[in-house]
């Protein structure tokens, strides 16, 4: 009868949210009975195709990726995983990592790194602790550029993109790192027309500055810096693009945002 109650409640909350805007895969990661999911971003300009590998295998959908692909979430078992990626069509890891405790209603992502000297990997957990009735955006950033120091991102309404006296919406970006942190829910912001906007860390002078675009309720976003060309070149203008993960089953897994400093 308990089991009974549980499962009546489940589904009215996924009924809410449903109508809300939400969906009830949601529901299920909030409320940690959805298998964990993992996706693979290749982030290294004019690199190579490449599998991504699950503990030593490709996974269905996750082979042959090139630069700005992005694969769909696939399902995965819980406990530690080891995590890479190959040349394609083989199975020698070109870099690799480890998530110690992979978890139910958690999402995963491995990123193809450019390293200085050889290829390098990123990884971040999602714990996805959106509300049950949240519709809110969800944004994190990544530091992809092995040529940049740290960075500050600011995501901002399109009619205002004077930053001087505004915070940045992530901070003190590294490489390799996300923010906010591995292990750390993401920043919920409403949907609306957005402008994003790259600065060294401390500094308001933008490197980059995208053209306007539209951030929709219930999006999933990671934004990764990544320099351009492949060239690990002193951080200026120019020298860095975004590229916008979009988390989720989608036919635009990713977008690489124009740079109006350069037009390009």
């Amino acid at each position: 009868m308990k089991l009974i109650r549980t499962m009546a409640a489940v589904i009215a909350v996924a009924s809410v949210v449903s109508a809300c805007g939400g969906g009830s895969d949601d529901v299920g990661k909030e409320l940690g009975l959805t298998n964990p999911q993992i996706h693979f971003v290749h982030a290294i300009p004019s690199g190579p195709a490449v599998d991504f590998l699950v503990n030593g295998t490709a996974p269905s959908g996750q082979t042959n990726v090139s630069y700005k692909g992005v694969t769909n979430f696939t399902n995965i078992n819980t406990g530690s995983t080891n995590v890479g990626y190959a040349a394609t069509g083989t199975t020698t890891a070109l870099a690799s990592g480890n998530f110690p405790n992979v978890a139910k209603g958690h999402e995963y992502t491995v990123l193809a790194l450019p390293g200085a000297a050889a290829a390098d990997i990123g990884l971040i957990d999602d714990p996805f602790d959106k509300g049950l009735l949240s519709n809110s955006a969800r944004v994190r950033g990544f530091n992809a550029s092995g040529n940049a120091p740290n960075l500050d991102l600011y995501l901002v309404q399109s009619t205002n993109t004077n930053i001087s006296n505004v915070a940045p919406t992530m901070s003190g970006l590294s490489f390799k790192n996300a923010v906010p942190a591995s292990g750390q829910d993401s920043i919920y912001v409403s949907g609306g027309q957005y402008v994003l906007i790259a600065t060294a860390a401390g500094s308001k002078t933008p490197i980059y500055q995208s053209q306007s675009f539209t951030l929709s309720n219930n999006a999933d976003w990671l934004i990764t810096s990544v320099p351009i060309g492949g060239a690990l070149s002193q951080l200026a203008v120019g020298q860095i693009h975004l590229l916008v993960v979009q988390n989720g089953n989608t036919n635009t897994p990713s977008v690489e945002l124009s740079n109006t400093l350069t037009g390009a």
